[in-house]
């Protein structure tokens, strides 16, 4: 997917890795990282920036030395004429925050219901389309983001955190929030800010 493109900026949305095992990483896993390295380098007039999920929350500063990338708990930027801000968004996530054991044993189930599931990822799918819990999660993570948003003066704000590609518009307070999904999940999801300063979400079926 990422080779599709020409961009001035790639922003990885959190969550890149769990732990340090580097042993269960496969071969297409570094070509991944080696791919995002080689974007990195300050020739290519690419800037790359990792915002730290909770999944690689103490993790970031190793393996920011390792791609070569920096690594922000959030980042903003301007383009267009429009503020925009990127967190990963279990920062609003009240459930996780107050039941973290809870919270884990659900994230450990759901990582084994994608390794085990097909191709296509039917189970792990249909759960989160679903889920009334994981709707209700998805616009509470929108709505607590919106809010900080607005204390930062942001017009549009861009998550990640819930696996579930969203899009809501809040003309009450001027803003839209994104949500970019996930790109474990086929297909994967991401999205585009183009030059115009058109935003959409993009799928990519491998």
């Amino acid at each position: 997917m990422l080779t599709q493109y020409t961009f001035d900026r790639l922003i990885l949305l959190g969550d890149i890795f769990d732990n340090l095992n580097f042993a269960r990483l496969k071969k297409n896993h570094w070509n991944l990282l080696s791919y995002i390295r080689k974007l990195s380098n300050p020739k290519r007039n690419t800037e790359v920036i990792w915002v730290e999920g909770n999944h690689d929350d103490g993790l970031a500063e190793i393996m920011s030395h390792l791609i070569g990338i920096d690594v922000y708990k959030e980042y903003a930027w301007s383009t267009n004429g429009k503020k925009y801000l990127a967190i990963h968004g279990h920062q609003f996530d009240r459930f996780l925050n107050e039941n973290f054991i809870i919270s884990a044993i659900a994230s450990f189930i759901y990582d084994r219901i994608q390794r085990w599931g097909n191709e296509k990822q039917t189970v792990a799918r249909f759960l989160k389309n679903k889920s009334k819990g994981w709707l209700r999660l998805a616009k509470k993570v929108a709505d607590g983001a919106v809010e900080y948003g607005r204390h930062r003066n942001a017009d549009i704000v861009i998550c990640g955190h819930t696996h579930k590609a969203d899009m809501y518009e809040y003309p009450e307070k001027n803003m839209v929030y994104y949500n970019s999904g996930c790109w474990t999940d086929l297909p994967s999801s991401y999205i585009l800010i183009y030059e115009g300063g058109k935003t959409e979400i993009k799928y990519f079926d491998k």
